[in-house]
Order: C-alpha cells, then sequence, then structure tokens
C-alpha cells in the first residue's frame, strides 16, 4: 500500500461510522449553525417594532434640520430660489463660509468661546466641593442650604431677568462677558451640584476610612480620591454647561448693548436682519455654531449617561 492509500484510509476511517477516535485524530472545527424556526421566532419576539419605528422617526426629525443646515449652506443664491429646500446642492461651494467668516463672526465665536470655557471651569469649580461638603458633611446647615440651592431649580431665568439686570447694573458689569458669565453660573449650578452629589455617593465609604488610616485629610480626599473617581459626573457637568452657555440667548439680550460683546447667538440674530434674502449665508453661520456642540456631545456621550444615572440604583 502506498502511502497516499495510508493517508486516504486513514481519512476514511476516521470519517467512519465505526470509527473510534484516535491519537492522530484532529478535531473538527467548530461549525456555525445556523437558527432553527423557534430560534428565528424567539428573536422576533425579543424585537420591538414600535421601539423601532420610535427610533427611526427621531432620527428623522434630529438628522433633516442637519442636512438642511449643511446643504443650504454648500449651495449658490440661486439654485436655493430654483431647486426645492430639500434638494441636494447641484453646484456645491464653500462662498457662503468665505462669506461669513470674513465678516463679524469671528468676533461673535470668540467671545462665545469665552463665556463657555470661564462658566464650565466655575461651574465644575463651585460645584464638586459643594457636593463633596453635602455627600460628606453631618452639619444640619449643610443640609438646608443643599435644599435651598434646589429651590433654584424651580425658579426660571426668565421670571427674575428684571432683578439680575439691576444686580448687573449696580455692580457695573452692564454689557461685558462678566455679566453674562455670572448670571449664568448661578443658574447652572443647581442642576451640577445634583449631578456630582449623585456620582459621590457611589464611592464606598471605605475608600475614604482607608484613607484617613493613612492619614489623609479632606483636601487630599478631594485631590486623591473624590477628583478622579467623579471623572463621569464632572464631564456630565461639562457637556451640560457648555451646551447651555453656549446656547444661551437670555442674558446676552439683556445684559449686552454693543457689537463687541455679542455671542454667537445675538449674532445670529443680527445677521438674520444681514441676510435676509441670502439663506445659505445664514445657513452657513448656524452651521459654524452647531459643530461647537456637536464636539462637545461627542466627547462625554460615553460619560454623559453614566454620570446622569449616577446614584439612582440605590
Amino acid at each position: 500500500m502506498t502511502t497516499r492509500q495510508q493517508i486516504r484510509g486513514t481519512r476514511t476511517g476516521s470519517t467512519g461510522a465505526h470509527a473510534r477516535p484516535g491519537a492522530h485524530e484532529r478535531p473538527e472545527p467548530d461549525r456555525i449553525v445556523p437558527p432553527s424556526g423557534t430560534s428565528l421566532r424567539r428573536l422576533l419576539r425579543r424585537t420591538n417594532p414600535l421601539a423601532a419605528l420610535g427610533a427611526l422617526a427621531w432620527l428623522v426629525v434630529v438628522g433633516m434640520p442637519l442636512y438642511y443646515l449643511v446643504t443650504v449652506s454648500l449651495r449658490t443664491r440661486a439654485d436655493y430660489l430654483t431647486a426645492g429646500p430639500l434638494a441636494p446642492p447641484t453646484s456645491p461651494t464653500l462662498d457662503n463660509y468665505r462669506m461669513v467668516l470674513t465678516g463679524e463672526f469671528g468676533r461673535y465665536f470668540v467671545n462665545t468661546a469665552i463665556v463657555t470655557v470661564v462658566s464650565i471651569v466655575a461651574v465644575l469649580a463651585l460645584a464638586l466641593p459643594a457636593a463633596y461638603a453635602i455627600v460628606r458633611g453631618r452639619h444640619p446647615l449643610i443640609r438646608i442650604g443643599f435644599s435651598m440651592m434646589l429651590l433654584g431649580l424651580a425658579i426660571p431665568s426668565q421670571a427674575v431677568i428684571v432683578p439680575i439686570y439691576l444686580l448687573i447694573t449696580r455692580m457695573h458689569m452692564y454689557d461685558s462677558l462678566a455679566g453674562i458669565i455670572l448670571p449664568t453660573v448661578a443658574f447652572l449650578l443647581p442642576v451640577a451640584v445634583l449631578v456630582l452629589t449623585s456620582t459621590l455617593r457611589e464611592i464606598p465609604g471605605e475608600l475614604y476610612e482607608a484613607l484617613a488610616i493613612d492619614g489623609g485629610g479632606p483636601m487630599e480626599a478631594l485631590r486623591t480620591l473624590v477628583l478622579p473617581l467623579s471623572r463621569p459626573g464632572l464631564i456630565t457637568v461639562a457637556v451640560y454647561v457648555a451646551v447651555n452657555a453656549w446656547n444661551g440667548f437670555l442674558f446676552p439680550l439683556v445684559l449686552t448693548q454693543s457689537q463687541d460683546q455679542r455671542v454667537l447667538t445675538m449674532g445670529l440674530w443680527s445677521l438674520q436682519g444681514q441676510y435676509t434674502s441670502n439663506v445659505p449665508a445664514l445657513m452657513a453661520a448656524m452651521t459654524l455654531s452647531v459643530l461647537p456642540v456637536l464636539l462637545f456631545y461627542a466627547i462625554g456621550r460615553r460619560r454623559l449617561v453614566s454620570g446622569l444615572t449616577a446614584g439612582f440604583g440605590k
């Protein structure tokens, strides 16, 4: 018997019905078994058609405005007037963006960035120590102060805009970026403290005790323990403050007057009157103003849900 016949006989014998597993047999690779009819029925039962339709409808509601902004901003005025509003651009152009960037848009963008960054830093610097004191403090005044702070959630800014205007003018901050930042931080602080309080309650008390045994004080616990473990809550608060400060309109409208202190929302309002007949240019300005908000969400979307739901499982 030749070597080829021996190999063929070995393969035939290993797959036969009466063959016994030998030492030289190789195990067959795992085969992907297609799901049976029962498994398909179970899979179809687990799917929720109403939820899928709702998600699709929500995607259309959110995606259509973004599609309209981008497509119209890339079209010429003649193309926008002749074709439909949702038609794709026949000859895309960036002239609208050049027109917007050569105007006052850059100043508005810088002012908005200053207000947003300073508001984020101020809210985080105030909210984190306050939440730490609420979680670890045992004095009754801390609980009373926390309850009084939560009352700010029930008071809209529109209801107290006149007292805010009087306070800002008495403090000689009218028509300045500081006059926008202070009330913005004040109205965003209660939500930030609430979110960070829920986040810090997730930190086990044994970690504080271990740090205290090693000789660490409250400030060291705040720096080495609370700050690293509260990162999801901090990112959530930063995204929340960034979106609200970037899109703020009431405080810039009432507390500023000159063109040098305008932010993007006020700038878009003025551009609406300047580019009344030039809708593509206005859409280009709005697209540029929306991009940072989308960037804020893209950076913090992974931590956003975990930060908002922290503490609710207890």
